[in-house]
């Protein structure tokens, strides 16, 4: 995949993490802002979640180098929770509610990392990776485009010719400073310039302060997190209500977390631990329940950011957390006149670092089935979501995968001098093939003794051992001998645990191994 040419193979270094971790605190604050008001909830609890999720995974978790905070994939879960809690409990509840959710949700992400489910990424298709970030690229794009209105309304004449502008610019400094010197990142140095120029000249346009405005905050200036237990009834009823969302969150959350995991190990040719991120995404939410934030997982947007400007080590996630939360302390006023443009046009140059450009030129090469799996798993994630994108691509994936494997199931036959007729089997024994397999023998026409051969074939599951099991009673009930020969190891092994659903008689002998009166069925060779 032709992608992140502008993204280098380097070590980690103090400053460049140092650096790139300020950048990307400063690129938190509107993100984590625009969340909370997506879930319905304070500005400052967004800002908190990012803090704490970039902490605690920066910490301990599995992908030096990889930013978590809080996210859309999350927060549109969050709504409705919000919501409902809001009417059940009055003003204020549906705030408890969700921090009670993320205990749980938390629970359950530290019990997928203890039990190694992250290994499971691994079973995602390259085709559905393809189309996972093509279709987040197309999420990051759109979501930029809202910052371009006003009150819900597009932005015209000479505000918007200004917003163009000043984006044009970020982008234009972005492409160009690397080619200058490569030791500040250019993220850093964009933010920054465009900042100055629009508060020396007195440019008019939107800035942090009057986004936040905008939404109906005031500012993000606040003091540290606090401890508390939610204040919410703890009964089943509170369980039946929260478990559904606790379980929606925690599964978007991996999957996103372990998704980008994967895109960053490529980028910089080494290797997370999806179970060790798994465990520190369930404590940064449990940490969030308990100290009022609201939340997260992994961000690609950021952690592309992260990496463009250098940050490879746990350093820099630990900076950008740490820098965030000085912002929201001390430093608030010189991030609120921040211009959105000129965050608009950093994330704009994530959307072309991000979107998988060569999707245009291997359509025509690749199987029709992984072009369908590029585009299904894209138009779901615009449409929908992560987590129902990559579920649905790994479904699809799989049931391309077995219906070829099905197909793929072949029989040769001979008759041996002493009238013994051998079914050579070719090609994996499972659910999908049982019918082909099922249309290679003639038991009416057969002699009366018969070999079956899977030599060059394996029983992959259990309808594979029924399979094999009807096949020996209906040659039984035609008076005629069935045995098996040649099975590996593990397909015999898979034999010898079902002993109750089929009756297998195994004597080792340098020949072959006979039928013990007594048993039923067929025997098998060694």
């Amino acid at each position: 995949m032709k992608r992140f040419k502008w993204v280098e193979a380097r070590a980690a270094s103090v400053k460049d993490d140092i650096l790139s971790g300020f950048t990307v605190a400063i690129a938190l604050v509107p993100e984590a802002v625009a969340f909370a008001f997506i879930a319905g909830v304070s500005p400052i609890v967004g800002l908190y979640g990012a803090f704490m999720m970039g902490i605690v995974t920066s910490v301990i978790g599995g992908r030096p180098g990889m930013i978590s905070g809080a996210t859309g994939a999350t927060a549109i879960v969050m709504v409705s929770l919000v919501k409902i809690g809001t009417d059940m409990g009055g003003e204020g509840a549906g705030l408890q509610y969700l921090f009670a959710t993320l205990l749980l949700a938390g629970l359950l992400q530290i019990m997928a990392g203890a039990f190694r489910f992250g290994k499971f990424v691994r079973l995602i298709p390259h085709p559905v990776m393809m189309g996972f970030v093509n279709g987040l690229a197309i999420v990051i794009f759109t979501a930029q485009l809202n910052m371009f209105k006003i009150n819900d309304a597009w932005m015209q004449g000479r505000q918007l010719y200004t917003m163009v502008g000043l984006v044009t610019l970020t982008m234009f400094i972005l492409y160009t400073f690397p080619r200058i010197t490569k030791k500040v990142p250019a993220a850093l140095v964009a933010i920054v310039s465009v900042a100055l120029l629009v508060n020396w000249t007195g440019i008019e346009t939107e800035t942090v302060l009057s986004f936040i405005q905008a939404k109906g905050g005031t500012g993000i200036k606040a003091g540290l997190p606090v401890f508390n237990v939610p204040m919410i009834p703890f009964n089943l009823e509170t369980l039946y209500f929260i478990a559904p969302y606790a379980i929606i969150i925690a599964a978007i959350g991996l999957i996103e977390s372990l998704m980008t995991l994967n895109l960053i190990d490529e980028l910089t040719n080494t290797h997370g631990n999806a179970n060790k991120e798994s465990i520190a995404q369930g404590t940064a939410n449990i940490i969030n329940g308990f100290m009022g934030g609201m939340g997260g997982c992994a961000m690609i947007g950021q952690s592309i950011i992260n990496i463009k400007s250098g940050g490879r080590g746990r350093l820099s996630g630990i900076v950008a957390a740490l820098s965030l939360l000085i912002f929201i302390l001390f430093a608030s006023s010189y991030i609120e006149m921040i211009p959105v443009a000129a965050l608009v046009g950093l994330m704009f140059m994530v959307v072309v670092g991000t979107f998988a450009w060569s999707t245009f030129s291997v359509m025509d090469k690749i199987p029709m089935a992984d072009a369908i799996v590029i585009l299904l798993v894209t138009i779901t994630t615009v449409m929908y979501d992560l987590a129902v994108a990559v579920i649905a691509g790994v479904i699809v994936s799989a049931l391309v995968f077995a219906w070829e494997n099905a197909l793929r199931i072949r029989a040769r036959q001979y008759i041996d001098k002493d009238g013994v007729k051998y079914y050579e089997i070719f090609g994996p024994l499972f659910f999908g093939s049982v019918q082909l397999f099922n249309s290679k023998f003639n038991i009416e026409n057969d002699p009366q003794e018969i070999v079956v051969d899977f030599g060059e074939s394996r029983v992959a599951d259990h309808s594979g051992i029924e399979a094999i099991n009807n096949l020996a009673k209906k040659y039984k009930q035609a008076g005629k001998k069935f045995r098996l020969t040649h099975l590996s190891p593990d397909c015999r092994k898979l034999i010898d645990r079902a002993d109750k659903l089929v009756r297998v008689d195994i004597l080792e002998d340098p020949e072959y191994t006979v039928v013990v009166e007594g048993f039923e069925d067929y025997s098998v060779e060694t």
